[in-house]
């Protein structure tokens, strides 16, 4: 993990939306009055790491089937 972003109030709530991605990409951001911090912006969903393998079983043979001529009209309107 990267070292915490620091950000005014005004740069704050100008980029919100911005910065609310880079927090869900794992940065954390600090935002500081006048540069002394006052909040930290976190995840609120800690990001835990996929594992391979969890999902047993597979895809069936009939997944890969054409699809029905009505299915494919809907797609293609």
């Amino acid at each position: 993990m990267s070292e915490p972003k620091t950000v005014n109030v005004h740069e704050a709530k100008t980029h919100l939306s911005r910065l609310l991605e880079q927090v869900e990409e794992g940065q954390e951001i600090i935002i500081a009055r006048a540069g002394v911090p006052v909040a930290r912006l976190v995840s609120a969903k800690p990001r835990t790491p996929r594992k391979p393998g969890l999902m047993k079983g597979g895809v069936p043979d009939s997944f890969f089937d054409p699809l029905p001529e009505e299915e494919l009209a809907a797609w293609e309107s």
